[in-house]
């Protein structure tokens, strides 16, 4: 399966969340290429809409491979593999400072005005465009059962067997559309995969906040 560009995957992916219609979920997008994918789930559902910040940790010299991943709290998770590819305890801290700023920077900019929704006692849905390795979903879930919401939802298009797997008992229910077995990135499922900027995310947020 194709999708042909995020919005085609969030509606398929509403047609998959039917049953929360009426029930005012709270839709976490994983910034940043989910959050136009959140802001269609919000308007189908019905719910509302904000961004839950979590960060991957970078292995050394291979920025694109997540050895882990770290949430607002400070919370971590690190991958079996991270110590094979040259990520010791000296970089390690230093890389999850790194993500710590940016993940501060990014909520003054994302949210100036108004504090993250409280996701306590709400049906929460957290959406991302894809899963290759599941790091940054893993932080995403954990922080958020942390905070007691009534139920669970991780919400994907797609994602690799392996980080499927890894996010199930995390959630009260994961729902993805596909996981196949020749998984090799999420862009390949796209026929459109454009990037994703920071004014984007900035503005889609303001608009569901006015609403």
């Amino acid at each position: 399966m194709i999708f042909k560009d995020r919005l085609d995957a969030a509606r398929q992916l509403a047609d998959r969340l039917g049953s929360y219609h009426g029930k005012n979920p709270l839709i976490l997008a994983i910034p940043r290429g989910a959050v136009p994918m959140g802001k269609a789930l919000a308007q189908a559902l019905g719910g509302e809409l904000d961004v839950v910040l979590v960060r991957k940790l970078r292995a050394p010299h291979q920025p694109e491979l997540a050895i882990g991943s770290i949430d607002e709290s400070g919370w971590t998770y690190l991958a079996p593999f991270a110590a094979e590819v040259g990520a010791d305890k000296d970089y390690i801290a230093a890389e999850k400072q790194r993500q710590l700023e940016t993940i501060a920077a990014r909520r003054a900019q994302y949210t100036p005005i108004h504090p993250p929704i409280d996701p306590a006692g709400r049906i929460v849905i957290v959406v991302d465009d894809g899963l290759a390795t599941g790091a940054t979903m893993v932080s995403a879930l954990h922080g958020l059962r942390a905070r007691k919401p009534q139920r669970l939802v991780c919400a994907v298009p797609v994602a690799s067997p392996e980080a499927l797997e890894k996010v199930r008992s995390l959630a009260d229910e994961v729902v993805c559309l596909q996981a196949p077995p020749y998984f090799q990135a999420v862009g390949q499922f796209y026929g459109q995969f454009p990037q994703v900027e920071d004014d984007e995310v900035v503005a889609l947020l303001r608009e569901r906040r006015a609403r």
